[in-house]
């Protein structure tokens, strides 16, 4: 009977598949490591061993990466003649001369891997380097990812080494369930979230352009309830109160941006950005393509109706090649958010409002007045209902809370 001898360390290995003729086919089977997932509880919570030597240690699924390819040769099983016999001779040189070859090959690019590897010896140079060549709309958000990476590890004793210095291959699961933690606990809402999607986004990258084997953060999520409005609402009277406030040394082409945000939607990305151009003024309209969903969304591009008090707010170029100039020449989202935070506060508001409270807030204010989600999905460029359901919760949890303001009530009979 024909059989093949492997070696424990070979990889590839030759390997046969019986066959019902009395063959057997000749395939290759390729060890490329193993994935490791953490095993979560319904929550979305890491598990760990209760006891044991693995005790207090985060349990993993283990899932081996083989890979298998066929090499369209045949042996004999059980050769009876000679020729048979010769034949499964010559074609098991073939097949180990084939399984040699793809060997060298595995290694060469291991070795590449590893000298690439090498250049880059510290991540946060990676990361640097990526945000530098980052041009999309969410760059901020990249540059926070890394931040509070890097502060992480600061405030982790365990990792506190790694502050200004960490090889690629230092990155592990261990590490990446730590900063999801200490994600969940520096930060409140979505942000969380956010954070962490932009980290796992330069990590991919760094295994696009094999810096890393493999992304440390497969398996591992932060779950947010997405159907729930996690910012804070401005209504129609507080909007009301911001207009009628003013103080020394306020920036007013910050606030018309606001308040123009606050009638239209507009993110800060958004708003800041927009021209004259995309005002159609005979038939008062806002016509503009989302910086977040540009390219990747049918439902970027969002036409808004305006009226005399937001035009108001926008103004007139005062020649025709003025049409190309932002309506809003705004500084820094830092410089603006400190702005409307002092706005706010000089307005005697008690809420935590961002720039993107005004969108929220123009979300909900619109289901209040009575306008159906499909119509304020449209406004909003979402490409699915399900984004704006979120809004039609806030605007009920703002109902009631009209009603609880009532007082209470204090009735009894009359006997």
């Amino acid at each position: 009977m024909a059989n093949i001898k492997t070696k424990n360390k070979q990889n590839p290995k030759l390997q046969q598949a019986t066959l019902s003729d009395g063959r057997a086919s000749l395939y290759l089977e390729f060890y490329l490591g193993r994935t490791e997932t953490p095993v979560l509880d319904e929550d979305g919570n890491p598990v760990y061993y209760t006891g044991g030597a693995m005790k207090g240690k985060p349990k993993y699924k283990i899932k081996h990466d083989r890979r298998k390819e066929n090499l369209n040769l045949y042996i004999w099983i059980a050769p009876r003649t000679q020729q048979e016999r010769l034949q499964n001779k010559n074609t098991l040189a073939l097949a180990e001369k084939i399984r040699f070859e793809r060997e060298q090959q595995l290694l060469e690019d291991r070795e590449g891997y590893r000298l690439k590897k090498e250049r880059i010896s510290n991540f946060h140079d990676f990361f640097e380097e990526y945000i530098e060549n980052y041009t999309k709309a969410d760059k901020r958000m990249i540059q926070l990812a890394h931040r509070r990476f890097r502060a992480f590890l600061k405030e982790t004793p365990a990792y506190a080494m790694y502050d200004r210095i960490i090889r690629p291959q230092q990155l592990t699961k261990e590490m990446m369930l730590a900063f999801v933690e200490y994600l969940k606990t520096h930060g409140k809402g979505e942000g969380p979230q956010s954070i962490y999607q932009r980290f796992k986004k330069v990590l991919t990258n760094a295994v696009e352009k094999d810096i890393l084997p493999k992304n440390p953060c497969d398996g591992i999520t932060i779950k947010v309830d997405e159907k729930t409005l996690k910012k804070e609402v401005l209504s129609p009277e507080e909007i009301k109160r911001l207009m009628e406030t003013h103080y020394a040394n306020e920036n007013p082409v910050i606030q018309r941006a606001f308040l123009f945000s606050l009638f239209c939607g507009l993110r800060w990305c958004d708003v800041s950005g927009i021209t004259y151009r995309n005002i159609d003024y005979a038939n008062k309209l806002l016509i503009f393509e989302q910086n977040k969903t540009r390219g990747h969304s049918s439902a970027s591009g969002v036409v808004i109706p305006l009226n005399e008090d937001i035009l108001s707010l926008v103004g007139q170029p005062e020649t025709a090649d003025d049409r190309d100039n932002k309506i809003f020449p705004l500084p820094s989202h830092t410089a603006c958010l400190k702005a409307v935070k002092r706005w706010v506060k000089r307005a005697g508001i008690d809420k935590h409002i961002t720039w993107h409270c005004a969108r929220h807030s123009f979300g909900v204010n619109l289901l209040n007045g009575g306008a159906n989600i499909k119509t304020v999905s449209t406004l909003l460029g979402h490409s699915s209902l399900k984004h704006t359901e979120k809004y039609t919760r806030a605007s009920d949890d703002l109902m009631s809370k009209a009603i609880n303001s009532l007082g209470s009530v204090n009735y009894s009979s009359m006997k």
